[in-house]
């Protein structure tokens, strides 16, 4: 089952999870453009069989209706509650196989990577980068949630960046890789006391023009931390 080939830019970005898997569809034209965004909610208390199902069909609606160009998503990262990486592993199998079955191509990014080239801050916090989505894109609220924003902001590194990121794992290449990726994004690493703190020169604001579409996503009763640990 593959999908009818398109002109459009559009992409659709992945924050894989069990409990809530966030997406968000970003289309680049004369301006960068937020068609929708929300999160795939599958309840823990479901036999793990029908919660991957789920996530499948849902993704497979979500493909259909906006006709993505490409599917940004996120790598598995896992700082703390590493008894999570399972679930999140599974569902994010289901979500790359079912994308490759429609011949969707997929990209990974690193999430420090991502919130490098939108804020130009490896270790930027959510509201952090909920801020910077909606300053960017001029959206009336902030992007929620969590999930949903991570989506968007995936989706958005992809088309500000349009390349395949992998963070270096010497500290030199590490630093020369980030310098050049903020330079991709516009924004800049203003050394400081002989650190380097990371701050944006460049205005955020989308164009006045952008028309913003969002689909209100299912009610969150969960924090980040509880999708990671609680809800598997």
């Amino acid at each position: 089952m593959k999908l009818p080939p398109s002109n459009k830019t559009v992409v659709l970005g992945i924050d894989p999870g069990l409990a809530t898997t966030g997406w968000g569809v970003v289309e680049k034209g004369p301006s960068l453009v937020v068609r929708a965004y929300g999160a795939i909610l599958t309840p823990a208390s479901t036999p793990l069989p029908d919660r991957l199902t789920q996530l499948r069909r849902d993704l497979i609606q979500i493909i259909h209706n906006f006709q993505p160009a490409l599917m940004a998503i996120e790598e598995l990262y896992f700082a703390k509650f590493a008894v999570s990486i399972a679930s999140t592993a599974q569902a994010r199998g289901v979500i790359l196989v079912t994308a490759a079955e429609m011949g969707l191509p997929i990209v990974t990014y690193n999430p420090r990577a991502v919130k490098i080239a939108l804020t130009g801050f490896g270790s930027a916090s959510k509201i952090q980068m909920q801020s910077m989505l909606q300053r960017h894109f001029r959206l009336q609220e902030l992007p929620k949630p969590d999930d949903a924003a991570d989506a968007l902001a995936i989706a958005l590194c992809h088309l500000q960046t349009n390349h395949h990121l992998k963070i270096p794992v010497s500290r030199k290449s590490r630093a020369d890789f980030e310098a050049e990726l903020a330079a991709r994004a516009g924004v800049s690493l203003l050394p400081v006391g002989g650190n380097t703190t990371r701050h944006s020169r460049r205005s955020l604001a989308g164009n006045p023009s952008c028309r913003t579409t969002m689909m209100d996503p299912p009610p969150m009763a969960a924090e980040d931390d509880d999708k990671r640990m609680g809800n598997l």
